[in-house]
């Protein structure tokens, strides 16, 4: 039997500002990827989100990103290694705690936006990456873009990898995701996107932005559910896995 994990990026609230539907969207998927307090979050949040996703049973894994509150990770900071090695850590390490205090355990690292984005062509920073999640716990599993540099230098760190395919973005024909300056970067089709996954876990290919058929091995799945419509679509995924005999587990 095929089988897949749904991961979405949850703890993305902040103070006041509320974000996401955590609550409703924990019990649909498999793993939740927790913001560390750098690009959101924030450490009541955090603790709030590790306990649903406790009392739920998901997996839950850190989501470090660049430290850019305002910006919500997704402005390219230029990070050298060593400072994203030790922001990486830091964040790692503070989410960790927080899944002490629950006992659960931590059970991968995903980066967020810009810091996932670059280091996704970029071997150095992904290294930086790598070595901060081996440092911290090498049990951890490295959650990257499928065929990306992030996913060879978990590999060379000796860790464990998940390779990620995005249900909403359209792909480049190098097998990375489009830039969301380009009109059809997003996918608004939720009939084609939800084929695309089922297509995409069974046969391990989707068409690029060209129409080129490209591979993609598709460990985990991200999905979006900041808001009813998106709750409804993760519903609509996790359904049509189901029908499709595929079962929806957690990154192991």
């Amino acid at each position: 039997m095929n089988t897949v994990d749904l991961n979405c990026d949850l703890g993305e609230s902040f103070g006041r500002y509320t974000l996401g539907l955590d609550a409703e969207v924990i019990p649909l998927v498999s793993s939740c990827n927790i913001a560390c307090g750098m690009h959101a979050g924030d450490p009541a949040v955090m603790e709030k989100t590790v306990a649903l996703a406790a009392e739920a049973g998901v997996a839950i894994g850190a989501h470090p990103g660049y430290p850019d509150l305002q910006g919500f990770g997704r402005r390219d900071l230029n990070l050298s290694p060593e400072e994203a090695y030790a922001f990486t850590v830091y964040q790692i390490g503070a989410l960790a705690g927080f899944c002490a205090a629950r006992n659960v355990e931590l059970n991968h690292v995903k980066p967020h936006g810009q810091l996932y984005n670059r280091a996704a062509v970029d071997p150095e920073l992904a290294a930086a990456i790598a070595r901060a999640v081996r440092d911290v716990d090498p049990e951890l599993v490295l959650v990257g873009l499928a065929n990306s540099e992030l996913i060879a230098a978990g590999g060379q760190a000796g860790l464990a990898v998940a390779q990620e395919f995005f249900t909403d973005r359209n792909y480049t024909d190098e097998g990375l995701l489009a830039s969301r300056t380009r009109p059809d970067a997003l996918i608004t089709d939720e009939e084609f996107a939800v084929t695309r996954v089922v297509r995409v876990v069974k046969e391990g290919t989707i068409e690029s932005v060209s129409g080129k058929t490209i591979e993609i091995q598709a460990d985990t799945i991200c999905v979006h559910g900041d808001n009813s419509h998106a709750l409804e679509f993760v519903r609509r995924i996790r359904t049509a896995l189901v029908a499709e005999g595929i079962a929806v587990e957690p990154i192991a």
